[in-house]
């Protein structure tokens, strides 16, 4: 069942319309844990409409009256005569081309400033594959001036592979940057460091602050003041390093090189190892047996895995999906025709089979696992590293590159999204044979690590994958590709954003356009017109046709009838299911003619006919590259999130504002972005527990704060007068202060416990002696006795603290304090308006990462706190925008 969504009065401005939007849901569809090897799987490449966007208000530009060759049809606002039926032959239009923009809103403006070379950040993080990764396919006409070096074709504007949209072609080739020349002169060794030999270890280094600016920005690593170098002039890392030299690798700078190409070519070379298999199946103990009708069933290996893959799942909501349980068992009666019980019984009812032994026989595995010592990990994880080394990286154009998802999926149970009408299917198992290797013509064919050969070996240097193949369920095509972090992926990134950044020259124009084609005769032009309206001031997708064995998800051009809801006098009600079976679900007041067209279009058709019966995705597509060369929906949608986006950025005043201002400041406006991109997820089950937590947290900070002001008291009376430090903290009472200096202590006896067993550990190690338990025991007994003298304080307004302090120490101590409870209380204010809202999708895909690069170099706010690791090593040729840079 779908969740509510969130909605807020203020993100009203950011469509131009005045909007009414009652909570909406989201599905309740999340994956529950099973089996290790059980995954989602539900990971389709070839969505069309993978690129969430979002809206901003229209700009007003001036621009020169457009002269028509024809007269513009004039409606009557009250008058009836406009709803006849619109002529069916085509008027002749004015011409399309692009014309001259002397003004351009400050939201879209194009920055002339270089990239600081000073400011760079890498990461070596691996990105797992994203749905945005597809292959490319088609050739373009373009063509480099004259032959690079190294020739990597950029993909498309999105990197979407979409079978059901042939019509958008690739973006053209941009002209690729001038290669910079590399400093020659070295100023120091660091300077020296980071321009001979930029590595992924850069990513950590943090800028030092000069400015003597009180933001909480963490403090860097110590540097040496003097670097050693070894024969070749390199940095030698110190001693606290945990990762050897070896595993460092450069990184290719690909956008300061030359790496433009001939429109088609993505690359020279490419040797790569394939693909790691799953672990064959390993059939379960004799005495774990599943149960019908209350008798043990002997199942033979292939049906038990089946099985088990279900008993896995025992707990989760999968499980209790009557859909869900409805697909398993017919799947899995398939599988027992083929291998029947050993002992004869027939299984013809779900509702006899038991397979609770199952689930309680994986719940005991995984608590092992979970008692696994620390060494026990290390060890398990240092055999899975060296069996997937070779795995992880390709050569690409003789360049060490890594690969992303390189892993082949498990069989298992397909769990989809919301109310997908195939979760609970089957999932067969990949072998050798379903996989179609992508490899240069000189590099050695590599040798799958499971019995069998791969089902064709090609080599394809126009496509950017490494191997593929087409799952069971959906007969959706699986690809790897290299990580996300590598330079064929980053051009396509960098291409997508400068796509969008494109727009805003023409955008004006093309708004013009489809305004006065919403009065057009011609009722496709019509309602090409209205779907554009939509696409530009509601966010929503292009959308395309769905089968009958797919969840029944809509866009923008295949809303149906029965998804609009007219109310007069110019209200519309939008209520559909969106990607991911996410509701869409908003009340908007829209321009009388917007509700004119929709009245029209709806006239004699049922509820389950289409709104726009005249327009598809590929015709919209086709008419928007008549606008824009390259452009698509999906680009409009890329534009509208990013330019919002800087807009919100921009209209907040964070002067003298404290870093967590700062961040609920950026979260806020990321989280309208979302919303009104309709990236809404369930809440997360464990939400109220967490923020329980949290709250708990706030008032402990209370609590601390409590007993410095007892201890200043205990200094200098005088102070039980001061406003400042005279009231008690509202909530924290007596059964708080009980409870929490009870956990408290339980706490602290662990801890030593734990610190005990571990310097023992280490004793041991070192061939000496353990500590008696004596030791133990005198460390227990002094916490206790400290917390005894905390309870008989209770209450008493005293504090005995471990270390005297003077009252000037304890003045700045609580100052300290009230900073950081001011900041948790907007912690939990962010974490809670975040609740429903999903901020990593645009993040990942439509933001364009140079707008939170720029803003955090503005407003002094370390990158890491908004930008993961993954996300640093996705874009790192964004990390070098200078902080006027504006989308």
């Amino acid at each position: 069942m779908p969740s509510e969504a969130p909605t807020s009065a203020n993100n009203n401005h950011l469509l131009g319309l005045k909007s009414v939007a009652p909570k909406g849901h989201s599905p309740a569809g999340a994956n529950g844990n099973g089996r290790s090897s059980l995954i989602d799987g539900d990971l389709s490449m070839s969505e069309d409409d993978d690129m969430p966007l979002t809206v901003r208000k229209s700009e007003s530009v001036s621009t020169p009256p457009r002269r028509l060759k024809r007269k513009k049809p004039v409606y009557a606002e009250s008058s009836s005569d406009d709803d006849t039926p619109l002529a069916s032959s085509p008027a002749k239009r004015a011409p399309t081309a692009a014309v001259a923009m002397p003004g351009a809103a400050e939201v879209t403006t194009i920055s002339t400033s270089r990239f600081n070379g000073k400011q760079k950040l890498q990461a070596e993080a691996e990105s797992p594959s994203s749905d945005d990764d597809a292959p490319i396919v088609r050739k373009s006409n373009g063509r480099a001036k004259k032959p690079p070096k190294k020739k990597v074709k950029k993909e498309d504007n999105d990197g979407d592979f979409d079978a059901s949209s042939s019509d958008e072609k690739p973006l053209a080739p941009k002209k690729p940057p001038a290669s910079r020349k590399r400093k020659t002169k070295v100023e120091s060794d660091t300077e020296d460091e980071l321009v001979k030999k930029p590595t992924v270890k850069r990513a950590k280094k943090v800028k030092k602050e000069e400015d003597g600016s009180g933001s909480e920005v963490p403090k860097p690593k110590k540097r040496a003041t003097k670097v050693a170098k070894d024969d070749n002039g390199s940095a030698i890392k110190g001693k606290g390093k945990k990762k050897k030299e070896e595993e460092e690798e450069e990184v290719f700078r690909w956008w300061e090189a030359d790496v433009g190409g001939d429109g088609s070519v993505k690359w020279q070379t490419l040797e790569h190892s394939g693909v790691i298999f799953p672990p064959p199946y390993e059939p379960l103990p004799k005495n774990v047996k599943m149960k019908y009708n209350g008798k043990e069933v002997a199942l033979p290996p292939d049906a038990e895995e089946v099985a088990g893959f279900y008993g896995a799942m025992l707990e989760t909501d999968h499980a209790q999906d009557a859909t869900f349980n409805k697909n398993f068992f017919e799947d899995w009666k398939t599988v027992m025709k083929k291998h029947p019980p050993l002992d004869g019984t027939k299984i013809t009812s779900f509702t006899q089979c038991d397979f609770r032994p199952m689930y309680e026989y994986f719940e005991a595995e995984r608590a092992k696992k979970k008692a696994m010592t620390q060494q026990e990990k290390k060890d398990a994880k240092k055999a899975k590293d060296e069996m997937e080394a070779k795995y992880t990286h390709c050569l690409l154009d003789g360049r060490k590159e890594k690969v992303g998802n390189f892993r082949v999926e498990p069989p298992g149970l397909f769990r989809g999204r919301g109310e997908h009408p195939k979760k609970g299917c089957l999932k067969f198992r990949v072998r050798p044979e379903d996989i179609i290797i992508n490899v240069g013509k000189d590099a050695p064919i590599p040798v799958p690590n499971m019995a069998g050969s791969w089902k064709n070996v090609q080599h394809d240097n126009t496509v950017t994958w490494l191997a593929n193949w087409t799952e069971n369920i959906n007969g959706n095509h699986k690809y790897v590709f290299l990580a996300a972090g590598s330079s064929l992926k980053g051009q396509s990134d960098k291409s997508k954003f400068e796509k969008a950044r494109e727009l805003k020259n023409h955008v004006h124009r093309i708004r013009q356009n489809y305004t006065r084609d919403l009065k057009s005769k011609v009722m496709a032009d019509r309602q090409r017109a209205t779907a554009m309206y939509f696409i530009d001031k509601l966010a929503l997708r292009a959308g395309n046709e769905k089968g009958e064995d797919e969840a029944d998800t809509v866009g923008c051009c295949s809303l149906r009838c029965e998804h609009v809801t007219l109310e007069a006098p110019n209200f519309i009600i939008f209520d559909f299911l969106g990607k991911d079976s996410i509701r869409y679900y908003k009340r908007i007041e829209v321009e009388a003619q917007i509700f004119k067209n929709l009245r029209i279009f709806k006239e004699n058709k049922n509820d389950d006919d289409n709104l726009f019966d005249r327009v598809n995705t590929s015709t919209l597509n086709k008419h928007l590259t008549t606008e824009m060369k390259g452009l698509t929906a999906k680009v409009f949608r890329t534009f509208n999130a990013s330019s919002t986006f800087q807009r919100l950025l921009d209209e907040e005043s964070l002067e003298g504002a404290t870093t967590q201002e700062k961040l609920n400041a950026y979260n806020k406006a990321n989280r309208m972005v979302a919303i009104l991109c309709n990236h809404q997820r369930a809440a997360p089950k464990t939400h109220d527990q967490s923020m329980e937590k949290m709250r708990q947290k706030h008032r402990a900070l209370k609590y601390e704060r409590m007993k410095l002001r007892h201890a200043l008291f205990a200094v200098d009376t005088k102070y039980k007068k001061n406003k400042k430090y005279k009231d008690d903290e509202s909530d924290v009472d007596d059964d708080f202060i009980a409870s929490y200096e009870d956990d408290l202590k339980e706490r602290e006896v662990e801890k030593a416990q734990k610190r005990f067993a571990k310097d023992n550990e280490k004793l041991v190690e070192d061939g000496k002696s353990p500590q008696a338990d004596s030791v133990l025991q005198e460390r227990i007994r002094i916490i206790k006795a400290e917390f005894e003298t905390l309870a008989e304080e209770r209450g008493t307004k005293e504090a005995t603290l471990k270390k005297s302090r003077t009252a000037a120490q304890l003045e700045d101590a609580i100052d300290k304090l009230d900073g950081k409870i001011k900041g948790f209380a907007l912690q939990i204010e962010d974490r809670d308006a975040g609740k429903e809202v999903a901020l990593g999708t645009s993040k990942i895909n439509y933001l364009d990462p140079r707008i939170t690069v720029a803003w955090c170099k503005i407003h002094d706010v370390p990158l890491e706190k908004l930008f993961s690791k993954t996300l640093v090593t996705k874009f790192p040729w964004a990390m070098e925008a200078e902080q006027d840079w504006k989308f």
